[in-house]
């Protein structure tokens, strides 16, 4: 152990792993796309509504591999069984609600299956009754997707709708049967950063895949810039800050379970779906940036930025009962953008969000630097 109580020896993310999170680079991109063609409330819903299966899938997975030996083949090909399923998941996903629902769901019932399996023979050698997330999924929520597959229009939407909230709720009402789970934090909180970074390649794709390069004018180049300094400023946020302190928090806290369930499953859950709806904002705000935004575009680029910005809040509370001032703050400042947006050129909404994010890191990095270096230390429990 350090000083700080944290074990010096931590489980590192696998290549199978690595490799395992391919799958959901293809998940993530086609969630974009679902986005980017349904720019309505209706159609940001429908697309929670099937990510959210997508990343329950992988946060199961996440959890397994964090109490499994991944070099053992049969846990790696179980692994590997589990990205197949969301390899079909993301295939069927932009139809998901149209003739490919079926496929959709069982594929997310089968990755359910084998991943609760090993949980469910485990709790019955050990003689307890296998309450617990993934037979919550395996017997309720993985055959309401199916059931919903089989029915149309409101009546889909509404079934995977509910079972989307109870996966999301099951480690919360089950908090009890599960507060003596422990885990690996550094490497669990190394696989939720890297489901982040997933999430901001979405966004450096929009800025480097959307233009095409024969047509290419100075004014989308100035916006691929600005695009991309947008991009490394969300990154900046997320990982010269945020990702030591919850690190520190799975390994420091009391309930593991808790940090495990608000900050890592429900806190990602928000990060990453604001930066994606940044990505799509981006891909929009690029290719005309001399061209004023729509609503629905400033909305999901500013929208998108202020969610992200405003989950650190969430988290840090979660975390260490603080108050993220400079984040919420920001959030803040971005939502004051979004009336403004529209009336100008997208390459102006595009600086301003840039210039926001540069100020934020430098004023959260000067704060660190005047406060010292033994500081700098603590800070890792504090200014996540």
């Amino acid at each position: 152990m350090d000083e700080q109580g944290e074990p010096e020896d931590e489980k590192k993310v696998s290549w199978a792993e690595l490799f395992f999170d391919l799958v959901f680079v293809v998940a993530v991109t086609q969630v974009s796309s679902f986005v980017e063609h349904h720019l309505t409330w209706g159609g940001l819903l429908r697309a929670l509504v099937v990510f959210v299966p997508i990343y329950w899938l992988w946060v199961g997975s996440s959890i397994q591999t964090n109490l499994q030996d991944v070099s053992r083949p049969l846990i790696r090909i179980r692994l590997f069984v589990v990205a197949l399923a969301g390899v079909f998941m993301a295939l069927s996903l932009p139809v998901a609600y149209g003739r490919l629902g079926l496929l959709f769901a069982v594929a997310y019932w089968v990755g359910r299956l084998v991943l609760g399996v090993g949980v469910i023979a485990e709790s019955l050698r050990e003689g307890r009754l296998p309450l617990n997330p993934y037979s919550v999924s395996m017997v309720l929520t993985g055959p309401m997707l199916v059931v919903g597959a089989l029915v149309h229009g409101d009546a889909r939407e509404t079934v995977w709708g509910i079972a989307a909230l109870l996966d999301l709720s099951t480690p919360s009402l089950l908090r009890t049967r599960l507060r003596r789970l422990r885990l690996n934090p550094g490497h669990l909180a190394e696989r939720f950063g890297l489901f982040v970074l997933i999430a901001l390649g979405e966004s450096v794709v929009a800025v480097g895949g959307s233009l095409d390069p024969h047509q290419l004018t100075v004014g989308q180049g100035f916006g691929v810039a600005i695009a991309f300094a947008v991009a490394a400023g969300l990154w900046w946020v997320y990982f010269h800050f945020a990702a030591d302190a919850m690190r520190h928090a799975m390994a420091t806290a009391r309930v593991q379970l808790d940090i495990t369930r608000l900050v890592l499953s429900y806190g990602h859950l928000a990060f990453i779906a604001g930066v994606i709806l940044v990505a799509v904002g981006l891909r929009e705000s690029i290719a005309a940036p001399t061209h004023h935004l729509h609503w629905a575009a400033a909305g999901l680029l500013l929208g998108g930025s202020a969610l992200y910005l405003a989950s650190f809040g969430f988290t840090r509370w979660a975390m260490f009962r603080l108050v993220s001032t400079t984040r919420l703050v920001a959030a803040a400042g971005v939502l004051v953008l979004l009336p403004i947006a529209p009336h100008v050129p997208a390459l102006v909404t595009l600086a301003a969000l840039a210039l926001l994010l540069i100020v934020l890191n430098a004023v959260e990095l000067e704060r660190v630097e005047r406060i010292g270096w033994r500081a700098r230390l603590a800070g890792r429990a504090t200014d996540g």
